[in-house]
């Protein structure tokens, strides 16, 4: 089922207005990533993205095309090792989120 607008901008206002919230979405998005559940960890790093700095500034920033970073981060994308850990690397720098990985 697609999102509505409505809760796409409800999560964009929230993770605007709330850095705890921001913090939560982006922890949960690599949680699952790690855990292996990398189509929800990318659906919520796109929402992430959408919410924080977009695709146009993310792709200014990268040096990678919008389009390219979209196609990355949609249902069917398949990013990079190289390119995944790059793009976290400048929302945690973008975004003032940082995330540390431990050995649990």
């Amino acid at each position: 089922m697609a999102l509505t607008r409505d809760f796409k901008e409800t999560v964009r206002d929230r993770a605007q207005s709330d850095p705890a919230f921001r913090a939560a979405l982006m922890s949960e998005a690599i949680e699952l990533l790690l855990s292996g559940d990398v189509e929800t960890g990318r659906a919520l790093l796109r929402d992430y993205i959408n919410a924080t700095i977009g695709f146009v500034e993310l792709s200014k920033k990268s040096g990678l095309p919008p389009k390219s970073l979209m196609r990355m981060f949609g249902p069917s994308g398949n990013p990079r090792a190289d390119n995944l850990f790059a793009v976290i690397r400048l929302l945690q720098d973008e975004t003032g989120v940082q995330i540390a990985v431990k050995a649990a």
